[in-house]
């Protein structure tokens, strides 16, 4: 499986959730955000979320202010 990960790629052998995703590339701050082919994915739902072959992924950490 390939992906994109903030216009890296990305392989991994088989299907591997938003969760783990971060997990393995040690990037579970608070504040991060993420959106899947220009769509925010919910915080909520990343441990059910499957990343897809092909997926374009942008992670970023939200920040506060004014």
């Amino acid at each position: 499986m390939k992906i994109t990960l903030n216009d890296e790629p990305f392989e991994f052998p088989e299907p591997i959730t938003v969760e783990a995703l971060l997990n393995l590339i040690n990037r579970r701050q608070p504040g991060t955000a993420l959106a899947i082919n220009q769509t925010i994915i919910p915080h909520a739902t990343w441990s059910q979320h499957q990343v897809q072959d092909g997926d374009d992924i942008v992670l970023f950490q939200a920040i506060a202010g004014g």
